[in-house]
């Protein structure tokens, strides 16, 4: 079992090991857990009826979309099916989120807290999350506070789950030549409009521009924060 702490620095006297990254085509030394440490599964004996809490968070916008709980069989349920099942107290048995309406919330990612007795599940609604109709248990609206923080989690999905109907996917299989071919031609369409006073075209080929800078970016494994790191460190 092995963590990705590739951004800390000073990782001295941890156990690492190699292995293989997809989307860099390359090894990357990660350090392991050894059998002390690897504690890291939820603790349902912490609760005298076996449940523990679950956050339920929006993969893209980060939004909490609710809170329910879980026993073992529906953590084990969760994990095996990738939708998200509680054990509902009202109704004294498993309930998958969307069994009725067919608004699943379906997993990305799963993590336990320090203690192990939370667990955060990062995932997508299929529909609105509450039963009112709302898009969150809390009335809230599940949209993103950074569009551009939803478009690279976007575009990092397509470049990982890739489809036929995906203009970005095409763009990820045909290859980093080809993408900064294509910003380079988006960057000359946006000199083109910024000579002249179409105020319209040049916003559009700006966003072009921006557009298909993100998939370079994800395309090198970098991200837009990452530049902005750098401009940071000139100022």
């Amino acid at each position: 079992m092995c963590i990705d702490l590739s951004g800390f620095k000073n990782m001295k006297g941890l156990n690492l090991k190699k292995i293989y990254n997809n989307d860099t085509k390359g090894f990357i030394k990660l350090p392991c857990l050894n059998k002390k440490t690897r504690t890291m599964k939820p603790d349902f004996t912490k609760s005298p009826d076996g449940l523990i809490p679950v956050i339920i968070q929006d993969n893209i916008t980060n939004i909490v979309l609710m809170l329910g709980y879980m026993n073992q069989e529906a953590f084990d349920k969760t994990q095996q099916e990738k939708r998200v099942t509680f054990f509902s107290r009202s109704k004294n048995r498993l309930w998958t989120k969307g069994e009725e309406s067919g608004n699943f919330l379906n997993v990305n990612s799963l993590l336990i807290d320090c203690d192990n007795d939370t667990i955060l599940i990062k995932a997508t609604p299929a529909g609105p999350t509450c039963h009112t109709g709302a898009d969150t248990c809390f009335n809230e609206k599940n949209v993103s506070l950074n569009f551009l923080t939803e478009l690279e989690t976007i575009i990092r999905d397509r470049k990982n789950n890739p489809t036929d109907k995906s203009y970005t996917a095409s763009l990820f299989a045909k290859g980093i030549n080809k993408i900064a071919q294509k910003v380079g031609e988006e960057a000359v369409e946006v000199v083109i409009e910024a000579k002249d006073n179409n105020d319209d075209l040049f916003k559009g080929e700006a966003a072009d521009l921006l557009f298909h800078y993100l998939i370079l970016l994800q395309a090198k494994n970098f991200t837009l924060n990452d530049i902005i790191d750098v401009l940071k460190s000139r100022h």
